[in-house]
């Protein structure tokens, strides 16, 4: 009971911030009788799993300052585990979903117990090392369709398929994500005030003072990879379901790792809300300078030196992210 008590109190955030959070929630659980075009909800489909993926990286990346640019291995783990349970064996997703989980969980500590024996950005290449290495083996593993991937074909299905995940319409989808993303938030919610929570602001600060204070660093860096790994290989498992058609490019890439990792820090890195602020901000930017930039002749490109422009002018102002210059603005109220 304590635990979900601590999950579902937000008294430390002010009423404005609460008010704006109910409504973004709101807004949510209604945007499908809007009717929008198809466009429009995969943006929002997309939007939900990159905040999943920014939620569960701010918790190593955020919270306990371990810059990982590795995270879309257990996206192609998670994506992988799914789709190969459900072809070969037609294994339920919420059977196939816990089961990619441990397996990338036990993945994260088999490299993770090594990996934090490396310091700043040593620990950050070693991640994108191992992220590439895991993804050029998937690219020659016949068994999971190597570099051709594997494919679900909903025509052996009725949809709605609640149990393998299979549906003709998005909104089913859409509601399915979108009751992740709550969950997620309650978690990380909870994550921030726990002991590990703790610990880890500790040890981003000043991790000789951590040790002082009888604090495992080592273990305790390893245990919320743990948990940042199982937020993403949960996605990565959807993200199956929902594209039907996955290959290591497609799920294992590095820039996917890396757009992960900005989301949060754009967003805010540390705050519970920064990356959804973030994915909030560059999916939405993402898909639709790409549909109305990137299409037409002489401007192929230009949507991604606008998208880095935004980037590097919101960092210049504030390299604590959008939720930085939030709290900056608030400041100065007060004053």
């Amino acid at each position: 009971m304590e635990v979900l008590r601590n999950a579902l109190d937000f008294s430390d955030f002010p009423r404005v911030d609460l008010c704006v959070a109910a409504l973004v929630a709101s807004f949510l659980l209604i945007f499908p009788l809007f009717h929008f075009s198809s466009f429009a909800m995969a943006t929002m489909i997309q939007f939900l799993m990159f905040s999943l993926y920014g939620m569960g990286w701010n918790t190593i990346g955020g919270y306990g300052g371990q810059v990982d640019l590795g995270k879309a291995q257990y996206v192609g783990i998670g994506a992988y585990t799914t789709s190969v349970m459900l072809i070969r064996w037609d294994v339920p997703f919420w059977v196939s979903m816990p089961v990619g989980m441990s397996f990338a969980v036990l993945w994260s500590f088999i490299i993770g117990y090594p990996l934090f024996r490396l310091k700043g950005h040593y620990f950050a290449i070693a991640t994108i090392a191992t992220s590439l290495v895991l993804k050029d083996l998937f690219e020659v593993w016949d068994f999971v369709g190597a570099a051709r991937g594997l494919e679900i074909s909903p025509i052996k299905y009725h949809p709605p398929d609640f149990l393998r995940l299979i549906f003709k319409e998005d909104v089913y989808y859409y509601y399915v994500i979108l009751g992740f993303f709550f969950l997620g938030i309650f978690y990380v919610n909870w994550f921030r005030k726990s002991r590990l929570g703790f610990q880890l602001r500790s040890i981003k600060d000043n991790e000789d003072v951590a040790r002082s204070l009888g604090i495992n660093v080592h273990w305790a860096k390893v245990k919320t990879y743990a948990i940042a790994t199982a937020f993403v290989s949960l996605v990565g498992s959807f993200h199956a379901c929902y594209i039907k058609n996955i290959e290591p490019e497609d799920t294992m890439s590095l820039d996917i790792s890396i757009l992960i990792a900005l989301m949060a820090m754009l967003g805010g890195a540390g705050s519970l809300w920064g990356p959804i602020i973030g994915a909030g901000v560059l999916i939405p930017l993402k898909s639709y300078l790409k549909e109305w930039l990137g299409a037409k002749a002489g401007l192929v490109g230009i949507d991604l030196i606008i998208y880095a422009v935004i980037i590097m002018l919101i960092s210049a102002v504030e390299p604590r992210g959008i939720w930085g210059i939030v709290e900056k603005a608030r400041r100065r109220r007060s004053v």
